[in-house]
């Protein structure tokens, strides 16, 4: 089940108290509507009753999606830094839940299920579109790192990401995000063809693939920040 509890945030423009339902959990099999609300942007968000002012919740919840094979843990974007102390946390929750834990009805619901870790909304809207166009997250940060090369003017780095907002008529659309602030800047579109070709060659990506799936934070950025899960341990 979807799981929400009462609390209040201040208004980030005039600071009244706003009443707010906060999210904990999200069972998208059982809450479409939720999963749509998340697409469109007006999930966990409400206008200030006071000044009129549209504020967001920042995410930290668990999404659940058994049909498509989704378990996500979302976390607000400033906590990216400390990606790998979270991997930790969420997978200890995952193990409980549906892993090697849990008992064996909720383990054989967990084999179908691809564990990630996600910061922010639009990293969380990428993971359910890129899912839905039947393409592997994991070829498509590849394809990012690609894309740095054959965009010279490309400014990758902490702070700064590149977001799959859609998949249309064989091209996958992409946009800049300023990660904290959440604000698209510019995009583009490529053509599914490059995807197609990091997929057809695995073994000349093997290297950097294993790097990226080293735990459930799938996501080209953890490789701008130090040295990954091999140094930490």
């Amino acid at each position: 089940m979807s799981l929400f509890r009462s609390t209040s945030i201040a208004c980030p423009s005039c600071g009244a108290d706003i009443a707010f339902e906060e999210c904990d959990s999200v069972n998208a099999d059982r809450r479409s509507d939720l999963r749509e609300a998340i697409l469109d942007g007006s999930f966990q968000s409400l206008s200030c009753p006071e000044c009129g002012k549209t504020v967001r919740m920042e995410p930290q919840f668990n999404y659940l999606e058994v049909g498509a094979g989704h378990w996500i843990a979302v976390f607000p974007g400033r906590m990216m830094p400390d990606y790998i102390e979270v991997e930790d946390a969420i997978s200890e929750v995952f193990d409980t839940s549906y892993g090697t834990r849990a008992l064996p009805a909720a383990r054989e619901i967990g084999e179908g299920l691809t564990v990630r870790l996600v910061f922010g909304w639009p990293a969380l809207v990428e993971k359910l579109v890129l899912r839905a166009a039947g393409l592997d997250d994991v070829t498509v940060e590849l394809l990012k790192l690609d894309l740095m090369r054959r965009l010279p003017q490309a400014d990758m780095g902490p702070g700064r990401e590149l977001r799959v907002t859609s998949v249309q008529d064989g091209a996958l659309n992409f946009a800049w995000i300023l990660t904290e602030q959440e604000v698209a800047l510019d995009g583009f579109a490529a053509d599914r063809a490059l995807y197609d070709a990091i997929a057809e060659a695995p073994e000349a990506w093997a290297p950097i693939r294993a790097q990226l799936t080293d735990g459930p934070f799938v996501d080209m950025q953890k490789l701008f920040m130090g040295e990954g899960r091999a140094a930490a341990e």
